[in-house]
């Protein structure tokens, strides 16, 4: 499967890119994860009430993507990982998952400070090489939202340093995410909504 064999929902309301035919693996190896993420992308919206909220532990962005998916058997997830070297044991900690299920890896990052993009790349890469991650999504803002948080006056709260989808793609074209399988999914103007 190709970007352009996604559906067309999904392709006329978001910024999709892929790496290492991650679209073909999910379509193909985890049907039922695959059709999770399809579900909830087709029910997202974008508030207005949503973005004008003041900020706190998580916003009401990111709890609609955990909810959904926590709903449908996906979980936060840890892991405990470690290195053992003749008898000499190395911990190698990883840092949780947002939506974990069978394999597959969602981290949502709407506003959080650009380096938490390393930080899942990282997480990706060496999950991915210990074999309990298969694939990585990542969700996050195209830069087009910009000119909607002006618009409502939190522009500034939406800075030019927080996650956002040009912070993002230098990041895995540079190999940030080593050999996983990326799908990168941008929210964009053409989901929000006046509420």
């Amino acid at each position: 499967m190709s970007i352009e064999q996604m559906p067309e929902t999904i392709r006329e309301h978001y910024e999709v890119h892929e790496w290492k035919h991650v679209l073909a693996i999910l379509s193909q190896d985890f049907p039922q994860e695959w059709n999770d993420l399809v579900a909830v992308l087709n029910s997202f919206r974008l508030k207005r009430s949503d973005i004008v909220t003041p900020g706190g532990r998580k916003s009401p962005i990111a709890s609609f993507f955990d909810s959904f998916l926590y709903e449908r058997g996906w979980e936060e997830k840890h892991f405990d990982t470690s290195i053992i070297i003749d008898e000499a044991r190395y911990d190698s900690p990883t840092h949780k998952i947002d939506c974990y299920k069978n394999k597959i890896a969602v981290e949502i990052e709407w506003n959080n400070k650009d380096p938490f993009f390393d930080r899942d790349l990282n997480n990706f890469r060496l999950l991915f090489d210990l074999r309990a991650v298969s694939v990585g999504v990542i969700i996050t803002r195209s830069d087009g939202l910009q000119s909607i948080f002006d618009r409502l006056g939190k522009g500034s709260s939406y800075g030019a340093s927080t996650t956002h989808m040009s912070k993002l793609l230098p990041r895995i074209e540079g190999g940030g995410g080593g050999g996983c399988p990326l799908l990168v999914i941008g929210l964009t103007e053409k989901i929000y909504v006046e509420d």
